[in-house]
């Protein structure tokens, strides 16, 4: 273990020196959390009975892992890879899971600082008042965390060069970013669009927040649950066992 945290430790340092994650994962969804309360905070959402900050909230927090599960850790492992670094490793006693949990810690740690940044802008700043459960919440996040992290690994595994990583990751992180709910308000989409967000696995973690955020009944409980701790255990083992150093 002690290894391991020596590893953690070096990618942390390297990841606060790279302003990406701080600005895509931090400052974007504070942003855009501000600008919601300015323009319609205190506005209904759709006659749901909450307002667009309630909404808001909970879905901005999900930009955080967003930014580091499809981005963040998939680019950084196709960055060693390219540049040989995952070749040196292979002659230590490093192994993939070892590196891939390196990564995945790092890219948590800068959900986390996300989610402080929001939640503290909106209680603080903005007089938002959660009104479910905050221990439910937060374990809706980390289910919510850990699956779009396991995705990130998938990736990372997957596509061998940069160029590929590229692609794949930007043409699965936009998608989310703009279609789950997280940016854009899920209640502004049309019945057409709602239904094909919903095949989104980041649609279904944001609902998990929401609900939990809200202290509404959560429909669909368990089988939302049991859909993202099976991408989690299936994204895990496909990352593991398809992990190349080069």
């Amino acid at each position: 273990m002690k290894r391991f945290f020596k590893l953690y430790w070096i990618e942390q340092k390297l990841g606060f020196r790279c302003c990406d994650g701080i600005i895509f994962g931090v400052a974007m969804p504070v942003g855009i959390l501000v600008l919601i309360a300015i323009i319609a905070g205190e506005k209904m959402a759709g006659g749901m009975g909450y307002t667009y900050l309630e909404s808001a909230f909970a879905s901005l927090i999900a930009v955080g892992i967003c930014a580091c599960a499809f981005m963040g850790l998939p680019l950084t492992i196709a960055d060693y890879r390219d540049k040989k670094i995952l070749k040196h490793f292979f002659v230590t006693p490093c192994s993939p899971t070892w590196i891939l949990g390196a990564v995945l810690v790092c890219n948590s740690v800068t959900a986390i600082l996300s989610a402080i940044s929001v939640t503290a802008v909106a209680v603080i700043g903005l007089g938002y008042q959660m009104k479910g459960s905050v221990l439910v919440f937060i374990g809706t996040w980390l289910l919510t965390l850990i699956s779009m992290l396991s995705i990130g690994m998938m990736l990372a595994s997957l596509c061998q060069t940069i160029k590929s990583t590229n692609a794949v990751t930007s043409a699965v992180y936009f998608p989310m970013l703009f279609l789950s709910g997280a940016t854009i308000p899920y209640e502004l989409f049309p019945t057409g669009l709602q239904k094909v967000a919903s095949v989104l696995p980041l649609t279904q973690g944001i609902k998990l927040m929401k609900e939990a955020s809200m202290g509404i009944q959560m429909d669909s409980l368990m089988g939302r649950v049991i859909l993202l701790l099976s991408i989690t255990v299936i994204c895990s083992v496909i990352s593991i066992k398809t992990f190349k150093w080069e």
